[in-house]
């Protein structure tokens, strides 16, 4: 095989920007070759290749190599586990899933198959090189013990026509969370894969505080490493202008990332070490100011896409392996977790406990409280978003 014949299911924004690229040549060695959607009127965005009423269609036509799903959350699961189960080299969307157990399922779908099949996740933040160049300084030592993160993330402005774009957005039912589940699987990802998962967290979670829908649009979390390091998130689709401040305090610094530039506040001698040996009651480590440089944001969804096509053809390691999704998914659930009952959750949380809860959720999904006014036709601006 000297090119990878991908299927698309799911034209909505994502989707359809997806296509577009890979029809446009943008990706080496990889052909659109089939598409699949259940409203016959986004099939007609694509008419170069081949249209299919449902994902079972697009699997079982023989026209593709690999699949690409980019649907509403939930469905990420089911044709996920189904493609995998067909032969087919798998790229789902963030989130892999909605919540742990069906994170589980789906890995569960891929065991026995790691050889044969190639499947990844759509975390295209992990091309940036910014945050490339802050998981080498964690991970080669540079920055020492870590001892606090902080990372402020509401950016992610959404409008009331945003959410009134589709029935499915912002929904329990439809969607299975808000700001958490839509924009932040991708800093979610990026925070477990710079500094693992905490192993404890206490999240306040307000739902519908800035838009008329049913799931959180502001979240502040606070959470505890293993080796006793802090952490805070916090998130939110209704500040603007946002902000997106990550500081990580370390025994050889502090390291600021905000507006395109990490700087590191460098002590000459580790706080600890200098803390315990100083005589001086005032002292404070002598330090350097270091501009870390980084070139640019990388290749973002191409680039995971190429990577994705390489693995398939070349056997290159994966950026973004699917089955570390689960992480980024467990964070998020944790969060609501706690938020709904109103007191700190451990992790790894019990994963069929939360969907339990969450099927509560979607049993009274638009049935109390604010109901969203859905204008299917409202303009969505995927230029100013990474968002689906």
């Amino acid at each position: 095989m000297n090119k990878v014949r991908i299927g698309i299911v799911g034209l909505g924004n994502m989707g359809y920007s997806h296509a577009q690229q890979i029809l446009s040549g943008k990706i080496s060695r990889l052909e659109l070759s089939a598409v699949a959607d259940i409203d016959p009127a986004k099939l007609t965005r694509v008419p170069q290749v081949k249209g299919f009423a449902s994902a079972a269609e697009l699997i079982a036509s023989g026209l593709i190599d690999a699949i690409l799903v980019a649907t509403p959350h939930y469905d990420h699961t089911t044709i996920g586990i189904a493609a995998l189960k067909a032969g087919l080299h798998v790229m789902v969307e963030k989130p892999i899933s909605v919540h742990r157990a069906d994170c589980e399922r789906l890995i569960a779908a891929y065991q026995g198959r790691e050889k044969k099949q190639v499947f990844a996740a759509m975390f295209n933040q992990r091309t940036d090189r910014y945050y490339q160049k802050i998981r080498d300084l964690i991970r080669s030592g540079e920055l020492g013990e870590i001892r606090r993160v902080n990372w402020i993330i509401t950016n992610w402005f959404r409008t009331h026509a945003y959410y009134a774009s589709g029935g499915w957005r912002a929904t329990w039912a439809g969607e299975g969370g808000g700001v958490l589940l839509n924009q932040c699987p991708h800093n979610l990802d990026l925070f477990q894969w710079m500094f693992g998962l905490p192993v404890t967290l206490s999240a306040n979670c307000a739902f519908g505080r800035y838009h008329e829908i049913e799931v959180e649009d502001d979240v502040t979390a606070t959470m505890t490493f293993a080796n006793g390091a802090t952490g805070v998130f916090i998130t939110s689709t209704g500040e603007s202008p946002g902000t997106n401040r990550l500081e990580i305090t370390a025994e050889r610094g502090k390291l600021v990332y905000e507006n395109d530039k990490i700087s590191y506040t460098r002590n000459e001698v580790p706080m600890g070490e200098f803390s315990r040996t100083t005589p001086h009651a005032f002292a404070n480590p002598a330090t350097w100011d270091v501009v870390i440089p980084a070139n640019g944001h990388g290749g973002q969804h191409n680039e995971v896409l190429q990577n994705f096509t390489d693995a398939i053809l070349d056997g290159a390691k994966l950026l973004a392996p699917a089955p570390e999704g689960i992480h980024s998914v467990e964070l998020a659930n944790a969060m609501l977790l706690s938020a709904w009952n109103q007191k700190p959750v451990t992790l790894p949380i019990d994963g069929k406990k939360y969907e339990r809860l969450l099927k509560a959720k979607i049993a009274e999904s638009g049935k109390k409280g604010t109901k969203k006014v859905v204008k299917e036709s409202a303009p969505v601006d995927f230029a100013k978003s990474f968002g689906k």
